[in-house]
């Protein structure tokens, strides 16, 4: 699996908002994984107001989740979103430890902020990926 590191965002969770726009117009699937709540509310309060006339539909992944649900966000194991047979391409990682079951992705994005604890927690998770033997890039985005 490829792994992309995206460091020096200004903004997390904003600068995940753009990824998913951009993915959503492109018409390709993405995951959202992250265990804390409060951080996926804050997402998704930040998706919803990108821009006045976008609407980008995302749903939590469930026994209920529309089976054609293009952003997907989950708290649990990535895995268990690809259970329904949907090609989910790219995951997007918001949380602060490695997913698990990563299995089935071919792409994973991790975003990392100028925060101390995000880039200490990112430095951790490239460790645990390059250990892994995962084909882990690096990127600076810290002038976009």
């Amino acid at each position: 699996m490829r792994i992309d590191f995206a460091f020096g965002a200004a903004d997390r969770l904003g600068m995940a908002c753009d990824v998913v726009r951009k993915q959503y117009q492109a018409g390709q699937p993405v995951l959202i994984y992250c265990t804390d709540p409060k951080r996926l509310a804050v997402f998704s309060r930040k998706l919803w107001a990108l821009e006045d006339t976008l609407f980008i539909p995302h749903d939590e992944v469930g026994p209920d989740t529309p089976a054609d649900s293009p952003v997907r966000v989950t708290r649990h194991s990535p895995a268990q979103a690809l259970q329904d047979g949907i090609a989910v391409p790219w995951l997007l990682n918001l949380d602060l430890a490695c997913p698990p079951d990563t299995e089935g992705f071919t792409r994973l994005l991790e975003i990392v902020s100028n925060h101390e604890q995000d880039k200490a927690a990112a430095r951790l998770r490239y460790k645990q990926y390059t250990a892994a033997g995962h084909d882990v890039r690096a990127h600076n985005i810290s002038s976009h």
